[in-house]
């Protein structure tokens, strides 16, 4: 290999022999559970693998690094509180195997980075700290004392802590990112980009404005109890497998299921759980009594149509539909929002959402007639140009029928990772409230910094513009989690530090600054032993209930340790004697992290005695408790918003990308989509049959996807057509392959996520590249 190869930002463009089988009606059942054996087997073996799996989301055990969705507060399974995906998880952090210095002499940076995600991932635990220095091909063994020295020398050499960034993966604990937080503030920035700015920070933002407070409303019981639970933008059944268990109960205490998206995922229509007779004999449990496949980005128009046609049924039958009790004495706005909507009709909204009329007033028949509303959401509705607003229609629609703040009924933004509303709790926010800045400096005795740091999209700007110079990551794949690939990587290489804190080997580690450094860290499933003595972490679900999590597995190397540990050190390296924390007693003992967080965040009284309860404590939420109180009218607000049309050139499609069956986030741990039919590829695109008849393609044929905002001319090469039921003019297509066409320039209104749901392309066929369909 030439030392001036560049490695690769992108996945190769190879193909791994793609296959299309039937597409599957039913999640889960007895193939789940074959499939989850498989990934334990092959990576941990069976005794060190259902050891862990033995704990995995128990009480006394570890919280899954996979989804958010909430364990049960009563009875869990004792077999299997888990699904697939994350049995997948652990499989893939609890591996036996391990990159040792050997590895990395033998395998330069570029050709590891000319491998795909899948099979970088797949290499193993690192074991010990790597370091690639200035100009080297090759990462080498470094001491963890040396590796923190290196990272402070270049922290404090910046003419500003501002010209650095510190970002969180959702898989960093409590304890650790409240240390994080402690440490890059004290250190002088609030530059802290997080994994929610690309995901549900959408979702924050409208539920701040609209009912106070950033969070979902509801509890699993909330679930259980619901009339109507309405499932927007989101495939529980590859995403959120558990919460399959949860909308089966509903189902059987009489809740209808009405599921908005694009695709027809099988999570949303049938259901086989594996650990019931029924399931087991493979007697489905029917989920999705309605089915409204909306356009992409046809949501804020179907539930202004909804809304409508409840104003409609209560006109005919006053007082009946609409809770107007609670909209007198909880609300604001009621009057200016009902004239907004007014001066749209049910038809052009059904035209705009592409839903038909009558599907429409199905639906709003099942509504009207209902008191206990859950509605739950996820990327489908985030990551669009006009997800706030998108979002606080579904509040406004709640509201309507004063379903929030009682049982049964509420918001349920469903998370991605495990702890990514955790760390936002914990104070990783570039946008810090003044009440969290004062606390800390009553507490610690010094200044944060007042002004906003970078997000994650401003962060990317910084280093493109050489205004960031030093880029520090706990956890994640930044490269591959964040838009316009080629662009972040070369903010990336801008840098003069790149430092990765991870359990494997990733994308982001080869595409670096100047310098590089992976910090290996202990995972969930890891035992973290301290002077002899057990630790735990404690990690925020979904639905705001703070639980340990406690690994049980003997680490694959001596050379691991914690992230609460490694911050700990890197803060004492980077501070020195200016500090004012005492770094050191928190690294004794993780319960005197515990003991200052109940001093400087709200919620958290006596949190070292009742985090030990088994299954932990809930936070407060004023939603959940029906306390409002926005812009101190002591209400909630209905929000209004307009409908944009989109407006298409002929050669024109709509792109979102979706996550295969085989992967959480930016981890690939198979080449299969089974649910979608898809097998042993992932560099296709779904397309609308007639759009591919038009479009003058075949099922099988080699495309490129051509973005071209901004004026930049970005393609995704190399792309198998697959014909889907999937509206006209829309495509889908996994990330982060796809990543490179989603402009960093695209954000949504207010949060500034990325609009990875609504990408323009156009599609070239790739002349001379032909499959045999």
């Amino acid at each position: 290999m030439s030392s001036e190869k560049i490695p690769a930002a992108e996945a190769p463009a190879h193909f791994t022999g793609l296959k299309l089988g039937k597409i599957k009606t039913v999640a889960a059942g007895i193939p789940a559970v074959m499939i989850s054996a498989q990934h334990i087997l092959k990576e941990t073996g069976a005794l060190r693998g259902m050891k862990a799996l033995l704990k995995l989301n128990q009480k006394d055990g570890f919280d899954c690094p996979s989804c958010a969705w909430p364990d049960p507060d009563d009875d869990r399974s004792t077999i299997a509180e888990y699904c697939e995906n994350g049995a997948k998880a652990v499989a893939e952090e609890a591996t036996l195997k391990k990159l040792t210095p050997d590895f990395f002499a033998a395998n330069a940076v570029a050709d590891l980075a000319d491998l795909s995600d899948y099979e970088i991932g797949k290499k193993g635990r690192i074991a010990q700290p790597m370091y690639l220095p200035s100009g080297g091909t090759h990462y080498k063994p470094i001491s963890w004392e040396i590796a923190f020295q290196k990272i402070a020398n270049h922290l404090n050499a910046l003419s500003s802590p501002d010209e650095a960034i510190f970002y969180t993966s959702g898989r960093t604990s409590n304890e650790a990112a409240f240390l994080y937080q402690l440490m890059v503030r004290e250190y002088g920035t609030n530059n802290m980009p997080d994994c929610s700015n690309m995901c549900h920070e959408s979702s924050g933002v409208a539920l701040g404005e609209s009912l106070g407070i950033g969070k979902g409303s509801v509890t699993l019981e909330d679930i259980y109890k619901a009339e109507v639970i309405i499932i927007l933008g989101q495939n529980p059944g590859t995403n959120h497998p558990r919460m399959l268990s949860a909308l089966q109960k509903a189902k059987a205490n009489g809740a209808t299921i009405i599921a908005v998206n694009p695709l027809p995922e099988a999570g949303l229509m049938n259901f086989l759980n594996p650990q019931t007779v029924k399931g087991f004999l493979s007697i489905k449990t029917h989920l999705a009594d309605l089915f409204l496949q909306v356009r992409i980005n046809g949501d804020m128009a179907l539930i202004k149509a909804l809304a409508l046609l409840l104003l409609e049924a209560e006109a005919e039958q006053p007082d009946t539909v609409l809770d107007h009790h609670f909209i007198a004495k909880h609300t604001h706005g009621y009057e200016h929002y009902v004239q907004n909507l007014q001066q749209y009709t049910v038809a052009e909204l059904a035209a705009d959402c592409g839903v038909p009329v009558a599907q429409i007033q199905a639906a709003a028949k099942v509504l009207a007639q209902k008191k206990n509303i859950v509605a739950c959401w996820a990327m489908g509705l985030t990551q669009h140009k006009n997800a706030v607003d998108t979002i606080k229609e579904v509040v406004n629609l709640l509201l309507m029928k004063g379903s929030i703040g009682k049982p049964g009924a509420g918001t349920c933004p469903v998370r991605g990772h495990s702890n990514v509303q955790g760390d936002r709790t914990m104070g990783i926010f570039e946008q810090p409230s003044p009440a969290l800045l004062q606390r800390l400096q009553e507490v610690y005795g010094f200044i944060p910094p007042q002004h906003h740091g970078f997000d994650t999209v401003n962060s990317i700007r910084a280093m493109l513009e050489g205004r960031a110079k030093v880029f520090m990551a706990m956890g994640g794949n930044f490269l591959s989690a964040t838009p316009d690939t080629n662009l972040t990587a070369q903010a990336l290489r801008n840098c003069a530090l790149t430092v990765h804190v991870s359990t494997k080997l990733n994308r982001s580690h080869l595409v670096h600054g100047q310098e590089a450094l992976i910090l290996p860290c202990l995972g969930r499933t890891d035992m973290d032993l301290i002077s002899g003595e057990r630790q735990f972490v404690t990690c925020e679900n979904s639905m705001g209930v703070i639980q340990m999590s406690k690994g049980n597995l003997e680490p694959v190397s001596d050379e691991l340790l914690s992230e609460p540990v490694i911050i700990c050190r890197l803060a004492k390296a980077l501070l020195e004697d200016r500090s004012k924390v005492n770094w050191d007693v928190y690294e004794q003992h993780y319960d005197h992290i515990r003991n200052d967080i109940e001093k400087v965040i709200p919620g958290f009284d006596n949190y070292n005695e009742r985090v030990r309860h088994p299954g932990g404590f809930y936070l407060p939420n004023t939603a959940r408790e029906g306390r409002f109180n926005i812009q101190g009218s002591g209400k909630a607000h209905f929000s209004l918003a307009n409908i944009s049309p989109l407006s298409l050139a002929a050669d024109e499609y709509v792109m979102m990308t979706i996550r295969s069956h085989d992967q959480f986030n930016t981890t690939i741990y198979g080449l299969d989509d089974r649910y979608r039919g898809v097998y042993n590829e992932r560099r296709v695109i779904l397309m609308n049959e007639k759009d591919i008849q038009r479009a003058g393609l075949k099922a099988g044929d080699v495309v490129d996807l051509i973005n071209e905002d901004d004026g930049q001319r970005r393609v995704a090469h190399r792309f198998i057509v697959v014909a889907y039921n999937i509206p006209e003019r829309n495509t889908a297509t996994y990330f982060p392959e796809t990543n490179v066409l989603v402009p960093l320039s695209s954000v949504a209104e207010k949060s500034n996520t990325p609009v990875s749901k609504m990408v323009i392309i156009k599609i070239e066929k790739a002349e001379g590249r032909k499959l045999k369909a």
